[in-house]
């Protein structure tokens, strides 16, 4: 089990890595490279690809967190 969720966390890193890139900052970052928005809006993206890509990191980020107190809990 420890393996599994230790290659979950992995999986999870890099691919919340990715999703922190995508985002628009100042200067458009990378996501200006793959076409997304940069409108204005309660969350700083006023596009449809942007809100939901705050949502995709979001939900790995959580996921992320959980699955780091149980790789530190361990409780099997």
């Amino acid at each position: 089990m420890d393996t599994i969720l230790s290659i979950l966390q992995v999986v999870i890193s890099v691919v919340l890595i990715f999703l922190v890139l995508m985002h628009s900052g100042k200067d458009a970052g990378l996501s200006g490279a793959f076409g997304v928005g940069t409108g204005s809006g309660p969350l700083g993206g006023g596009s449809l690809v942007e809100r939901n890509l705050n949502r995709w990191t979001i939900f790995f980020s959580i996921v992320f967190f959980v699955n780091t107190i149980l790789l530190l809990k361990k409780p099997w």
